[in-house]
Order: structure tokens, then C-alpha cells, then sequence
């Protein structure tokens, strides 16, 4: 139970990803505060963990609105009295920001590439800003997580946005960790997991078809891997949980890659 009580906070939490998120932490004791857009899912997933013996709660915000993520901040501070650690697992990219080929890359949508860009960086950032105001009176240590992608690393067609934000994540995630190393001295420290290709509400329309088979891209992606497979979101647990608890105490700024070797394949 390497998270027995303590409270984290899962952005994004109503996703595929951030439901494995929210199971792997309530299996290690911790009590899970599940923020999405949805309110129903949230509150469903929310109860899910409660009927299987857990604590958590669910909670509607938009991680782009400040005044939704204090209402979060207050509702969690007046069930459980304290945060220890958050999760910045919202993200995505948008239809009209992908790139397709036969595109003019002099005519893009830069009002789409915009918000994908606002939605995966200060989109992480705002949460930040706000829990971590409640993380920092906390009288043990604290832990937050980013979620940063291969696509920060190497070059992914037609994702840009997605692309620029998640390198944007990257650089975050190293320069808050050293202020945060500086100033708290390990009291609150900042991470990252970076996932390969899994197979999620944003990307599955790229990926595969109607049927379940793969397309050319996803194929591409499976080439390109050395595991030769998607990732399924249960394998990101352990790195998160780690990255939460004490056991990587002395892990500040650090990125995990978990992407089947994706990233150091060369293709040949």
C-alpha cells in the first residue's frame, strides 16, 4: 500500500488512460479525486472505486479554468483536509489541428493548433498552479506526475500541436522540478511518464478503422516498435505509482519512458 492515504489528484481522470490512473492508485491505498469535463463519468468512476472497497470522488472542472479548479481545490480540502499529490493526465489533440499530407502546411488551422497547444501544456500547468498552492502546506511530501508523449523526443507526423505541447511538458516538467528542488528541498517534487502508443479516445480513429484493424499509421506505429504492439494503459501504473510515492524520493525533473522501445529504434 504504497499510497495508504494519501489523497491525488487525477486530471483527465474520466479518459482511458486516467481510469487506469485512478484503479492502480485506490489499489495502493490511495483516496482519488477523478476531475473531468463529465460530471457523471467522474462521478461514476468515482463510485466504482468506492464499491470496490476504496475512497475517492468525482469531481467536474475544465483543467483550462482557474475558477473550476479552485471550486476542485476547496471541495477536496473540506472532504479530506489535504492534497499529496497530483496526476496531469488531461490531454489530446483535436481533429481539425491533425495534418494530414495532401494538407497546405502554409494554410493550417492555427486556431485548432492553439487550443491542442493550451490543452497539453497549461493544461497541466493551471492544475499546477492551483493544487499546488494545497501541496506545498502539506506537512509530509508531496508528488506530481506529467504526462509527456514519444512525440517530444521524435519527430510524429501530422500532430503538431500535440508535438509542441508535450516537448513544451518536457522542459516544464525539468525547470519547475529544479525551483521546486531549490526551494522545498524535496517536499514537493515534479516527474514524468512518457507513454508510447496506446490506444485511447484521441488517437483510435488514427490508428485503426472501424473494424478494429489497424490503418497505415498504425501499422507505421507497430513497425516502428520494437515490442510490436500498443501499449495497454495498466502498464503505466507502476512507473505513476513510483513516481507518487516516497520509493522515488530522490527523483526530481526525471522522464520515464514506457513505449515498447519506440524511441531508440531506428527503424532498421
Amino acid at each position: 500500500m504504497k499510497l495508504k492515504d494519501k489523497v491525488i489528484v487525477v486530471t483527465g481522470g474520466t479518459g482511458i488512460l486516467g481510469y487506469s490512473f485512478n484503479k492502480a492508485i485506490a489499489r495502493e491505498g490511495g483516496i482519488v479525486c477523478i476531475i473531468g469535463r463529465n460530471k457523471q463519468k467522474a462521478e461514476e468512476r468515482a463510485n466504482e472505486i468506492i464499491a470496490e472497497g476504496g475512497k475517492a470522488i468525482g469531481i467536474a472542472a475544465d483543467v483550462l479554468i482557474e475558477a473550476d479548479l479552485e471550486n476542485a481545490n476547496q471541495l477536496i480540502l473540506e472532504k479530506f483536509g489535504k492534497i499529496d499529490g497530483l496526476v496531469n493526465a488531461a490531454g489530446g489533440t483535436l481533429l481539425k489541428a491533425v495534418i494530414q499530407p495532401e494538407d497546405d502546411l502554409f494554410t493550417m488551422d492555427l486556431g485548432a493548433l492553439e487550443q491542442v497547444l493550451k490543452l497539453n501544456l497549461f493544461g497541466s500547468v493551471l492544475p499546477t498552479q492551483v493544487f499546488g498552492k494545497t501541496m506545498k502546506l502539506n506537512p509530509s511530501t508531496a508528488s506530481i506526475v506529467n504526462i509527456s508523449s514519444v512525440s517530444a523526443k521524435t519527430i510524429v507526423t501530422k500532430v503538431l500541436g500535440y508535438s509542441l505541447a508535450k516537448a513544451a511538458i518536457e522542459t516544464y516538467t525539468k525547470w519547475f522540478a529544479v525551483e521546486l528542488g531549490k526551494r522545498y528541498a524535496g517536499k514537493i517534487r515534479m516527474n514524468a511518464i512518457m507513454p508510447g502508443f496506446f490506444l485511447t479516445e484521441q488517437n483510435r480513429t488514427l490508428l485503426t478503422n472501424e473494424d478494429g484493424s489497424l490503418t497505415d499509421r498504425g501499422n507505421k506505429v507497430i513497425a516502428q516498435t520494437p515490442m510490436n504492439r500498443f501499449g495497454n494503459p495498466e502498464e503505466l501504473s507502476s512507473a505513476l505509482i513510483y513516481l507518487l510515492s516516497d520509493d522515488s524520493s530522490f527523483v526530481l525533473g526525471s522522464t520515464i519512458e514506457i513505449d515498447g522501445g519506440f524511441t531508440i529504434f531506428s527503424g532498421v
